[in-house]
């Protein structure tokens, strides 16, 4: 929202010098209790409708009259607001603010949050009222830029769907479980209360800053993991319970009069009351027992909202409400909102707190509806998304304004899919087509469409250890995945490369039977189209089609659920499908693998205006039959008009080229990232004539697209051992990405408060939108623009001379060698440098994914870093965890529900610990257990149909029972050999026996644990009472446009980084609490939308902890220093560069303070870190000399000092080059030392022959 209330602004005051740390960690913070020019209230005065009085400001309010009328280029309007209680307050707005903007904000003002149902009114400057719609922005109805303009709140009438949500929102604005308070809140909360004990100024300052345990921290981190989770605010109670009547629903000639609803609610004085919703009013009824009187009761107390009617009937409700709006308006404002996809937790509260009775909470999970609304019609989720596109979007505002709707309407979609796969899943919501095999049920709940997917992955590698597939191929592996040519049977609902594939063209149900006339090749190729990996892609081929943003062309809303071992996809359902097919639908595309394709000139010049910014190219294809036809899309992609009227494009699995890279069975999906094409083809267009420079150009190109966000330290340029890659020379490889640029001006560096050179390129994104998405004209050789075939390299039938159709094959050879020629080799020299440092699974796959490399080419990163220790166990570890994550799934789905706690828990034994099987005698792996699947035949039970022969015949004991470490430890490496083509190193096992690694898995698969120590060195470590839960992993599209792409897909992240970069900035400025203010936006931005242990999480504490040192709050810099290295070491481990760059950074503050022995310590240990995981050589190493160096001159050991930056000086001039400035200045340093001891020597030599007698 634009606009925004003049309460509480600027509440920190004039002066930064002497601003506490917890006044500058709450700085700027929404002061939603505090008012401007409003007339003083009487605590004892409560209002017809009990509203509570203003709540009194904190801190003296500092007015800014440049900031009332305007915010950047937003121009804001004064506008006063009469509630319905008759009080008064003020917002700021803009004219383009629409009314559903004011009413977020008055929903979140302490004052007006519990009025849900009400008009608004606006009074103009010349009498005249007018009416607010909903969906109105400001500038519709008045022109507010004229001044002297009112907003008035009246009440509405209540129904049946607005009471219901009334009672919902006063439930939830009794609890506090919204508010997310940041430690570093806590923590300066904490350090105030520290200080002011103290008995005077005098003695505060003889405060012995405590000394960290941060070494003993880092080693021992599994005692710690209590830590990560904020402590629980205390709730407080204001009701007893608060339930539905079951007087209700109300009676037909009560119902006539009025009567909506009826609750009963226990007050804490311990009266039971029954009480009346009416259209209009609250009241508390005149009931007892189980007869209902509807008269009011004595004394008429009423209110026109329910927790207006409680303040009057409990003083207890209303002394209570009063001090959660003040806990929820001392708050900073981005720790009470509303986080549309928080993340999930890989840890719960330990020990596990006690579950207390709650009426309420009952009520709702008997009353789930799996993502559909509390009461009334069912949202039609496709229709607002495709209305939200079509909104006008031909100036910035416009385009934020369509942004934020699309994203409110995906984010509600998402949530909606995800209870309602958890729905699915469960058996709690029934298929549309019961009668058919399981494999192809399909669920139809809330307007989403829901479809299971297989992972194939699993299924290849089980196939090249099983036996006698072949006999049995025809019959077992249709039931166990979707031929392309059934899921592309008309009974379907939607297409999107799973089994649930569809176009609901043409046909009848009785199409949907298994073909078994093809070839066990053929087939398994075929049912790639049902595998986790289709889906991803098409997941990615809806966001690509979506930021190409074409009008008149539509995509579904989409999303991906990964729970209890089963992926879900979710979609919104096609106009007209389930009111009956048409004949003529299928415009474009094909159905049948190409035998038959759809053709149509208004769709296809829609298609081929997205293709240009996808870089695809227009080329001819043969049908079945040999027709021609021109496509701009892949074959198997599917052009449907609905009964809208709307050209929608569904089934996007290959929106780019094919990996050349990869071939054989199983690779039809193997495709390359967009990130590789962009940065390709700008490579290819900045080409110079010199065939020598051409790779130099693109090396740079790629390092700019990826807006990499992992720079960490100084630049290495010789940091590769000389050896081969893949054939290609280290040599060759400097050759080919040209020289890299040095990044920083001095030997020592934060890089925690560097603004990431890499970032420019964002920047650039955030001032020109148009670089987003606008297609590049790339040219080769002064000829047309690089596009790319992709059907190219595929069993679809091309058209055209075989010198073109080469051409289209060269071009995609080229891109895939472009990427193992040039931008692996460059990346792991990246690695090797520093320059891209990524310290968990995560963050690695973001790097990858930045720079356009996929995940399957893994393995080929770790053998490149197998000289770095830290890198090497990154990369293994990761291939470990992706790997066993297919096992565990192919596990759960075949463990019964009230066996998934044992099973987890077991699985986590065998995987981290040295478990045996539990079970009788029988197969004990993953091989033989799906072998014996394969074998199977005949229809299986319900719960063994669902992924057709994966299990043997039902049995008494979950296969779980069976697995051991040695099995599962077998199946980890042999699939990390097939898929990553990867020998795990002969330690591999002890190497997953860390903190980080068990966090790293337990978020792929959304496992919840207890926080509390365990004993990794254990057989065991791991009981069933560990598993607190297991939730779902989200994988969604938000649709994106120019804007979108910064305000939207990453707004939260963007500002994130925008606050880090105000902060510096007001650092270098001296404004330190300004700096804190900004830092701890960013703080508990990444805590609330990455999690709490996320990396750059660890480095916002690390960046707050350096602005509250240079505020001479040492102590404080060090709680939130603690803090950081607590965060890295959860996420990396104890053996990471950043970790030993921590150390100095806490060295330092040590030494600034005078505790110089503190200070080696830590320096010491990260010297030891740096030689052993970079090596003696490396500039970080230098780094760490060159910080002793500076402690031993400040302990006046001068010959260390010299002895140290000697060190320094050696090891730079053999990476950089006597001649660079950073050389210099070591050899300066020297120079210094070195006369610094002499000229001690000399005094001492002076002092020697005084007292000589």
């Amino acid at each position: 929202m634009a606009g925004k209330s003049n309460k509480g602004r600027n509440r920190r005051g004039g002066s930064h010098g002497n601003a506490s740390s917890s006044e500058a960690a709450r700085a700027q913070t929404s002061g939603v209790g505090a008012k401007e020019n409003a007339s003083t209230v009487d605590p004892s005065v409560v209002d017809t409708n009990g509203a509570e009085p203003k709540l009194e400001s904190r801190e003296p309010e500092n007015t800014d009259s440049a900031g009332q009328s305007k915010q950047g280029d937003l121009h804001l309007y004064t506008v006063p607001v009469r509630t319905q209680s008759g009080e008064k307050l003020e917002l700021q707005l803009n004219p383009g603010d629409s009314v559903m903007d004011i009413r977020q904000f008055l929903l979140d003002a302490s004052e007006t949050c519990f009025y849900t149902c009400y008009d608004l009114l606006l009074h103009t400057k010349d009498g005249a009222t007018n009416y607010l719609e909903d969906y109105n922005e400001i500038s519709e109805v008045a022109d507010i830029t004229i001044g002297n303009c009112t907003l008035e709140m009246v009440p509405a009438l209540y129904d049946d769907r607005s009471i219901r949500a009334h009672v919902h929102r006063a439930r939830d604005l009794l609890s506090l479980s919204t508010l997310h308070a940041s430690i570093s809140t806590s923590l300066a909360l904490q350090f105030d209360a520290t200080q002011n004990k103290a008995s005077g100024a005098k003695d505060a300052l003889k405060i012995e800053v405590p000394e960290l345990d941060g070494l003993g921290l880092v080693e021992d981190v599994t005692s710690s993991l209590g830590n990560l989770l904020s402590s629980t605010s205390k709730e407080i109670r204001c009701v007893e319970s608060i339930v539905f009547s079951s007087f209700n629903p109300p009676p037909s000639y009560r119902r006539l009069a009025g009567d909506l609803i009826y609750l009963d609610v226990v007050t804490l004085e311990g009266n039971m009351l029954c009480i009346t919703g009416t259209t209009k009013t609250f009241y508390v009824n005149s009931s007892s027992g189980s007869i209902l009187d509807p008269r009011p009761g004595k004394g008429a107390a009423e209110a026109t909202t329910l927790v207006g009617l409680l303040q009057k009937i409990s003083s207890k409700f209303k002394k209570a409400f009063r001090e959660i709006l003040e806990r929820k308006t001392s708050a900073h404002p981005f720790e009470t909102v509303q986080s549309p996809l928080p993340p999930n937790s890989w840890l719960g509260q330990y020990p596990i707190p006690d579950h207390r009775r709650d009426a309420a909470r009952a009520e709702d999970a008997l009353t789930l509806s799996y993502g559909s609304e509390v009461i009334g019609m069912q949202r039609d989720w496709n229709e607002e998304l495709q209305s939200c596109r079509e909104f006008p979007h031909t100036n910035p505002h416009e385009r934020i304004l369509r942004d934020r709707a699309l994203y409110k309407v995906t984010s509600d979609f998402v949530d909606a899919a995800v209870n309602g796969a958890m729905g699915v899943i469960s058996r709690s919501i029934p298929p549309i087509n019961p009668a058919d095999p399981e494999c192809f049920h399909m669920y139809v709940h809330n307007n989403i469409f829901f479809s299971f997917a297989v992972d194939a992955e699993v299924e290849q590698f089980c196939r090249k250890h099983s036996v006698n597939i072949t006999n049995s191929m025809s019959h077992t592996s249709t039931d166990k995945e979707c031929d392309m040519s059934v899921c592309d049977s008309p009974n379907t609902i939607s297409g999107n490369g799973e089994a649930r594939r569809g176009s609901n063209v043409e046909g009848n149900a009785d199409a949907a039977k298994p073909e078994t006339d093809l070839s066990s090749d053929s087939h398994i190729t075929d049912n790639e189209q049902a595998t986790y990996a289709s889906a991803n892609n098409d997941l990615k081929g809806n966001k690509a089609y979506q930021e190409a943003d074409v009008p008149g062309l539509y995509n579904l809303a989409m999303a991906i659920i990964d729970y209890r071992g089963h992926r879900v996809v979710a979609q919104s359902v096609l106009p007209g499908i389930l009111q009956g097919d048409k004949s003529d639908s299928l415009l474009y595309g094909s159905v049948d693998n190409g035998k038959k394709i759809c053709w149509n000139q208004d769709f296809h010049s829609k298609v081929l205006e997205a293709a240009k910014s996808l870089h695809l190219k227009e080329h001819a294809v043969l049908d079945g039959s040999g027709n021609v036809y021109k496509l701009a899309a892949p074959v198997e992609c599917k052009g449907i008009v609905g009964s809208d009227d709307r050209h929608y494009i569904l089934d996007l699995m290959r929106v780019t080229p094919r990996d050349a890279n990869f071939t054989g069975p199983g690779s039809q999906f193997f495709i390359l990232r967009p990130e590789l094409v962009t940065a390709y083809c700008q490579a290819q267009g900045a080409e110079k004539p010199k065939h020598e420079t051409k790779s130099n150009a693109g090396a740079e190109m790629i390092e700019k697209s990826s807006g990499d966000s992992y720079e960490n330290t100084t630049i290495e340029k010789e940091a590769i051992k000389q050896g081969n890659f893949d054939g290609v020379a280290i040599d060759d490889i400097h050759r080919k990405i040209g020289e890299i640029p040095d990044t920083d001006e001095n030997i020592i560096v934060n890089s925690d408060i560097q603004v990431p050179v890499s970032k420019d390129m964002e920047k650039q994104k955030m001032e020109d939108p148009a670089l987003i998405s606008a297609p590049l004209p790339v040219e080769i050789s002064g000829s047309n623009e690089i596009l790319f075939n992709p059907n190219a390299f595929t069993k679809f039938n091309l058209a055209g001379n075989e010198e073109e159709i080469s051409a289209d094959e060269e071009n995609v050879r080229k891109v895939s060698s472009y990427l193992t020629e040039v931008v692996l080799p460059k990346f792991v020299q990246d690695l090797c440098t520093l320059e891209v440092s990524p310290m968990d699974g995560q963050t690695l796959t973001e790097a990858l994914h930045a720079h356009g490399i996929n995940v399957r080419y893994l393995g080929k990163v770790a053998d490149g870093t197998r000289h770095l220790p830290h890198l090497l166990d990154l990369c293994s570890n990761e291939i470990v965890i992706r790997s066993a994550k297919h096992i565990f799934k192919d596990t759960l789905r075949d463990t019964e529900d009230h066996d998934l706690g044992p099973a987890i828990s077991h699985f986590l034994n065998c995987l981290f610990g040295n478990s045996q099987a539990v079970g009788a005698k029988g197969s004990n792996n993953m091989k033989s257990r799906i072998q014996a699947g394969h074998n199977s035949s005949g229809k299986s039970p319900r719960r063994e149909s669902r992924w057709k022969g994966r299990f043997t015949p039902k049995k008494d004991q979950s296969s779980y029972r069976s697995l051991c470490s040695d099995s599962v430890w077998s199946d980890v490496q042999e699939f990390a050999k097939l898929k990553y083509k990867f020998d795990l190193p002969s330690d591999a096992r002890s190497h997953v026996k860390k903190v980080a690694v068990i966090r790293n898995f337990c978020q792929k698969v959304g496992i919840s644990l207890a926080a509390r120590k365990y004993d990794l060195s254990d057989a065991a470590p791991f009981q069933t009472s560990d598993i607190l839960n297991i939730q779902p992993v989200v994988k969604h599209s938000i649709p994106t446009c120019s804007e979108a792409k910064d305000l939207i897909e990453l707004g939260k992240v963007q500002l994130a980084e925008l606050s880090r970069y105000l902060a510096m900035v007001l650092y270098h400025a001296g404004d330190m609490a300004g700096a804190i203010s900004q830092q701890h936006k960013e703080l508990i931005i990444n805590e609330r939308c990455l999690a709490l242990d996320h990396p750059d999480t660890a480095h916002s504490y690390g960046n707050m902890a350096l602005f509250y040192h240079g505020l001479n709050q040492t102590e404080l810099a060090l709680r939130h220093m603690s803090r950081a290295l607590f965060l890295l070491s959860l996420s990396s481990g104890p053996d990471h560069p950043d970790v030993a760059a921590t150390f100095i950074n806490i060295a330092m503050m040590y030494q600034d303070i005078g505790k110089m022995d503190t200070a080696l310590r830590y320096l010491q240990e990260a010297l030891k870190k740096n030689e052993r995981l970079l090596g003696e050589n490396h500039i970080q190493t230098a780094v760490c000399y060159h910080a002793l160096a500076i402690a031993f001159n400040c302990m006046g050991a001068f010959k260390l000092s010299y002895q140290h930056e000697k060190k320094t000086y050696d090891i730079l001039v053999k990476q950089l080059g006597e001649e660079d400035s950073r050389t210099r200045d070591s050899e300066n340093w020297m120079k210094t030392f070195k006369m610094r001891e002499l000229q001690a020597r000399h005094l001492f030599m002076s002092s020697c022959k005084i007292w000589q007698p």
